[in-house]
């Protein structure tokens, strides 16, 4: 009787790298649905959804993101304090000019799963409003992601 089993995958099956998305003049959707993706470990072949497998990621050139149509002016981000007159809201160009780096990971931190594994993904999301940042030697090739 030749059956075959599918293995489960393990946490030390899971083997991470590190990949670098250059997001200058990139559209803010399309750049974020393939951070997450990156992050969740979704291309892998072992990849499980009960299991962290996702890799590392650095996104550089924050500041440069584009958004179509009037989103500039008219999307906005909200937060609240907690306290009364706590409420907060700042559209995106505040956003940008403020921090950079919050718009995309806000953006990813919408299309990530909302379970315990989350901060764990996101804790592996690094990003710069510039070009430069402290990971090179963590790349084994030095090949841009994002091809859209």
């Amino acid at each position: 009787m030749n059956q075959q089993m599918t293995k489960s995958t393990k946490l030390s099956d899971i083997k991470r790298s590190w990949h670098l998305f250059d997001v200058k003049e990139k559209t803010l959707g399309r750049a974020a649905s393939e951070i997450a993706t990156t992050l969740m470990g979704k291309s892998k072949p072992y990849f499980v959804s009960n299991l962290d497998c996702g890799d590392y990621v650095v996104v550089i050139n924050a500041a440069s993101i584009k958004v179509s149509g009037n989103k500039e002016l008219q999307k906005k981000y909200s937060r609240f304090s907690g306290y009364p007159g706590g409420y907060r809201e700042e559209t995106l160009m505040e956003l940008r000019q403020r921090n950079p780096a919050d718009i995309i990971r806000f953006a990813v931190l919408g299309m990530l799963p909302q379970n315990k594994l989350q901060d764990r993904m996101l804790t592996r999301l690094f990003i710069f409003k510039s070009a430069e940042h402290p990971y090179e030697d963590k790349f084994k090739v030095k090949s841009e992601k994002l091809k859209v």
